[in-house]
């Protein structure tokens, strides 16, 4: 590859103007390590040599840079979920959407703006499935001169929550891909990457969190499973939600959480118990899908009281919801409300002028000779309003921002190209098979969007994680079978919704959100399943420059990796 004068002239204005600016620096080298879990050992791709990965620490409304070099095997790119990155998707990370993947050898310098953000969020890996080891704890703390809405917890501690399997995930991933089928479970859960005392040869290394009776601490709790939404709980300890996806919520209080991959819950838990001694918390498996295989098992950590003279007998387990409890896992999202007091206002958009309904499928295509694992011989594929997403070979940002024709079309349908009773027991064959493209669906800058995702039952009805770069937006929404425009919207909490950037669209059912789109660029949205987003369930958003200059997309670094 040759490097020009100007591109090396332009690397070192960069790197000037970074220390100029003061901005804090860190140093991600990605390299494999090998590790040891369920009695065998394997490499894995980590950041730093560390599972999980070191967690960033901020205050809200800094920028920071992360310099990632690539010293493994494979192509990675780096996105910081739920960063909002405002006018610089340069850095957000999705490989052919706003970047193409850091090569073996190379390098990139992510510049990092948090704008208002105040709580959890994580990074992770967005190329193939390397997620599943490459992700870490982001900590945003409130702007020095303010404080939580909440007494300050004597302690806070990120809980991540994560899979793991025995063989190779790259390995994984190919077979994957190969066999048109659904992809191998995993062979266990994690809590802060260590699968926990129910698993063998793993008890000695079980996560402990030491506390003190009468204290209270605020867990931060990071759902980084690569293919399943989570029940977790405490053994007689309920737990109070404040906040979820870096935004503060009313206090609610609950026995246990259902947390889907890409969510993030900010909980306080008072060290109460009478009866000093060691308690499990855990985390098993919500899998709503029918003749769809899950990992039946149980991760779980220790709480343990320091008053404790004693080695304790065993933990007691917490009372988990039943693995397909969709009522436990809607009832639970749906009661989240956001905080709404004078210092985190809600601002809901209300008049709307781009009213959207994407639908969310499972799908089939066609396999040669009918020699697929899917249903009947076919490939497994998935699809957002009958569109199953592919990727180019370039990134669409950079195509979109130079002009560049032939990478993407513009005509990602508003609506349902396709009208069924979408959550109906028995559907036609026909409706299985999606259209294949990439395709885009432009918005107007400062536009108000209403986004309605309709789940539907093809193949395999289930709950789905959807998740927008560059934007938090307010559930104001949800139910069971179809949305219905004329009725639905009554119901809708234009109070206090919760403002996330991942909302679970429940099983056979509907969830509809509300946002400004005032961060110009190419943002990518997708089910967080990681094995539906590689099947295509996927779209991406152009939100087009507004009329003044700080409403229009920043320009890129010149450090770009190259395709």
């Amino acid at each position: 590859m040759k490097i020009s004068v100007l591109q090396i002239l332009g690397l070192l204005i960069l790197d000037g103007l970074l220390h100029c600016q003061g901005l804090a620096r860190h140093t991600f080298v990605v390299k494999e390590v090998p590790y040891t879990r369920l009695c065998s050992t394997k490499n894995i791709l980590t950041v730093n040599g560390q599972f999980p990965g070191p967690t960033l620490h901020v205050k809200r409304g800094d920028t920071i840079v992360v310099e990632v070099l690539n010293k493994g095997n494979h192509n990675v790119t780096i996105h910081w979920h739920g960063v909002k990155q405002p006018r610089y998707p340069w850095s957000d990370g999705p490989e052919y959407i706003t970047q193409c993947p850091i090569q073996p050898g190379q390098k990139f310098k992510q510049k990092i703006i948090f704008s208002t953000e105040e709580g959890t969020l994580w990074w992770h890996a967005h190329s193939d499935w390397s997620r599943a080891t490459v992700h870490g704890a982001i900590i945003i703390h409130p702007k020095k001169g303010t404080s939580y809405p909440f007494p300050k917890p004597h302690a806070e501690v990120p809980i991540i929550l994560g899979e793991w399997w025995k063989k190779d995930i790259f390995e994984i991933y190919d077979e994957f891909l190969e066999s048109g089928g659904d992809p191998n479970i995993s062979d266990a859960y994690t809590i802060n990457g260590q699968p926990g005392d129910l698993y063998p040869c793993s008890k000695s290394e079980t996560f402990k969190l030491m506390v003190d009776y009468g204290k209270t601490y605020l867990l931060r709790i990071i759902n980084a499973a690569v293919q399943d939404i989570l029940f977790f709980a405490i053994a007689k300890h309920n737990i109070t939600v404040v906040g979820t996806d870096a935004s503060y919520t009313k206090p609610l209080k609950t026995d246990y959480i259902a947390i889907s991959p890409g969510q993030t819950f900010d909980v306080l838990l008072e060290a109460n118990q009478a009866l000093l001694g060691d308690y499990y918390m855990a985390a098993r498996v919500y899998s709503s899908a029918n003749r769809v295989a899950y990992d039946n098992t149980t991760t779980t950590a220790i709480l343990h009281y320091n008053q404790t003279h004693t080695p304790s007998s065993t933990p007691q387990l917490p009372t988990l919801p039943s693995y397909n409890d969709t009522n436990a896992s809607a009832n639970f999202t749906g009661s989240l409300r956001s905080l709404a007091d004078d210092n985190h206002p809600v601002d809901v958009p209300s008049n709307i002028s781009t009213p959207l309904m994407f639908t969310v499928s499972v799908n089939t295509r066609a396999c040669n000779n009918n020699s697929c694992e899917g249903p009947n011989g076919s490939r497994l594929s998935a699809s957002l309003n009958n569109i199953s997403f592919e990727l180019p070979s370039i990134d669409i940002l950079k195509a979109y921002y130079n002009h560049i024709s032939g990478v993407y079309g513009d005509k990602f349908p508003s609506v349902p190209p396709l009208k069924f009773n979408f959550t109906a027991d028995d559907l036609p064959l026909v409706l299985e098979t999606p259209k294949r493209g990439t395709e885009v669906k432009v918005i107007e800058y400062n536009s108000t969007v209403e986004l309605v995702l309709q789940g539907t039952n093809l193949v395999a009805g289930t709950d789905h994680p959807m998740h927008i770069h560059g934007y938090s937006f307010y559930v104001v929404g949800w139910g069971f079978g179809n949305f219905d425009k004329d009725k639905d919207p009554f119901g809708y909490n234009l109070v206090d919704p919760p403002l996330q950037n991942t909302i679970a669209v429940p099983k056979n059912g509907w969830a509809a959100i509300r946002f400004k789109a005032d961060n110009p660029g190419v943002w990518f949205m997708h089910c967080h399943l990681e094995r539906h987003l590689s099947w295509g369930m996927v779209m991406t958003f152009i939100v087009k420059n507004g009329y003044q200059p700080e409403a229009q997309l920043l320009p890129p670094p010149p450090d770009m990796p190259p395709c």
